[in-house]
């Protein structure tokens, strides 16, 4: 992969994870791919727990992964996507240095992203999407700081794909460790 022109070449990966947001945070899917942007393999990841646990009512995601085929796939399937379209919160409240000036709004065009848009402008959307930050993120810290996994160590899509299975379960072990009552 490749940041942009002025940068070099590195063989890099891509990893997913999808986690229950019920309460548990244990992973419950996961997905290697071999290119910078998450949309391509949103739809493929999540359909592919057809097979194992079964599919989820609801989705929710980040704008990275805002595609409208995978929307698409994914309303087929039964599957309620709540996908962020843009930037809600332009400032961050911690911030204390002045805002910057105010960018003109992008102009939204296609019929799934206004529809979204109006789907996650309600109170019960919100609400479900609000949880979204406090389920998958510390997951990824909790990988990187607790377990100390910060890079892959292998080469090759189906070995990395190994790897990340295997980071995954320790994770889920760890958790249900945690998630055990007191005896």
């Amino acid at each position: 992969m490749r940041r942009s022109d002025a940068h070099e070449y590195r063989q890099a990966y891509n990893a997913q994870a999808v986690v229950c947001a019920e309460g548990s945070q244990l992973i419950l899917a996961t997905g290697v791919v071999a290119t910078s942007a998450d949309a391509p393999s949103f739809a493929a990841t999540l359909l592919g727990m057809e097979q194992g646990i079964g599919l989820p009512q609801t989705v929710l995601a980040d704008t990275g992964f805002a595609s409208g085929e995978a929307v698409a796939a994914l309303q087929a399937h039964g599957i309620e996507p709540l996908v962020a379209i843009g930037r809600t919160q332009p400032h961050r409240p911690y911030d204390f240095r002045p805002p910057p000036q105010p960018k003109t709004p992008r102009h939204i065009t296609e019929p799934w992203r206004l529809a979204m848009l109006a789907k996650l402008g309600t109170p019960d959307a919100k609400a479900r999407y609000a949880r979204r930050k406090q389920t998958v993120e510390p997951v990824f810290g909790i990988i990187k700081s607790a377990l100390g996994f910060t890079r892959f160590h292998l080469r090759g899509l189906a070995k990395v794909t190994s790897e990340w299975t295997l980071v995954a379960l320790a994770y889920n072990c760890r958790r249900l460790h945690r998630l055990r009552p007191a005896a």
